[in-house]
């Protein structure tokens, strides 16, 4: 059977910004679609050999989207190949078109379109998170986690190291002081460049309004998760100490599509109202805190500087 290029057609199945975040992580459309002679097995594969990756930014999907998906698909095919690479453990790992993925199963589809493309780990994974940070209803939580993972994977570090230079940037610009730091002025530009890329977010807005949704309650975060409850909403929920009377208030609000203005009213009738003022022991325990940890020198210990790289984190985003 002859072997066939692949076709201008299919190189136009990449939008302008898939084009762009390719470009950024290193894997460019050229990469992926190389102008080069496939065999069959580069164009059609059997479902039942590529599976989800251990680690897949996206978790929830719209049942009225998928249903649309499946009735699209079902009348016009996919018209868009899925992408692949080989796996080790046998089979292949799928890197983009889950939606597409998912809907041939629906459709019980015994073969589907693919490119096939052996790309290292880390390309794979920033390929998949920002395939998916173009998803127009990708929820809050996903994008957020999505988000805070391509920093690590792009600045080299740890989510506690991304968020800390997060806050340390914006501590200083609140300061009116300029980054001095070569290595923090590097990382800098290049968070900056990732923020470009991904086009919804500045560094400012996601430190400010979606590094906090991390910290909600579990049961908030569920629901988030399952893209059942809009964040401005769980933020607000959050707020109720309480787990019984949340978690009434969250079934309440997902039941009766309930308004931020009605969710805050019910909190104030239920929250006990605010003592005023700083009790006086909490300035010295502070003192006494600080005190104990230059002398135990905690961040000599990996795990424990680890654990202080994040609550250090925390303090700063409370005292800008």
């Amino acid at each position: 059977m002859a072997k066939k290029r692949l076709s201008m057609a299919d190189e136009m199945e990449f939008p302008n910004k898939t084009r762009q975040f390719l470009d950024f992580v290193g894997v460019t459309p050229n990469v992926l679609l190389q102008e080069q002679e496939v065999g069959p097995s580069d164009q059609y594969l059997s479902l039942a050999q590529i599976h989800l990756p251990p680690q897949q930014p996206r978790r929830y999907f719209s049942p009225q989207a998928m249903d649309s998906l499946v009735a699209s698909i079902r009348e016009h095919g996919i018209l868009q190949p899925l992408l692949v690479r080989p796996s080790l453990e046998g089979g292949y790992e799928l890197l983009a078109g889950e939606r597409r993925y998912r809907a041939a199963q629906t459709l019980k589809l015994e073969k589907v379109p693919v490119l096939i493309r052996d790309l290292a780990d880390q390309d794979a994974i920033q390929v998949a998170l920002l395939e998916n940070l173009q998803r127009e209803d990708l929820n809050p939580i996903e994008e957020t986690e999505a988000i805070l993972q391509l920093l690590s994977i792009r600045l080299e570090c740890s989510p506690e190291e991304a968020v800390s230079l997060l806050n340390h940037v914006a501590n200083l610009q609140k300061q009116g002081t300029e980054i001095t730091n070569n290595v923090v002025r590097s990382q800098w530009e290049l968070v900056k460049q990732i923020f470009s890329v991904i086009g919804r977010l500045s560094p400012d807005s996601f430190r400010s309004h979606r590094l906090p949704l991390l910290n909600l309650p579990e049961d908030v975060l569920h629901v988030l998760r399952q893209g059942q409850l809009e964040y401005t909403k769980a933020r607000i929920i959050a707020q109720v100490k309480d787990a019984q009377e949340r978690q009434q208030l969250l079934a309440e609000t997902l039941e009766h599509n309930i308004s931020v203005r009605e969710i805050k009213k019910r909190i104030h009738e239920i929250q006990p109202a605010k003592t005023t003022g700083v009790p006086s022991a909490l300035p010295n325990r502070m003192k006494d805190v600080y005190r104990r940890v230059r002398q135990a020198k905690i961040w000599e210990d990996p795990k424990k500087a680890k654990a202080l790289e994040k609550l250090l984190g925390q303090l700063e985003s409370l005292v800008e």
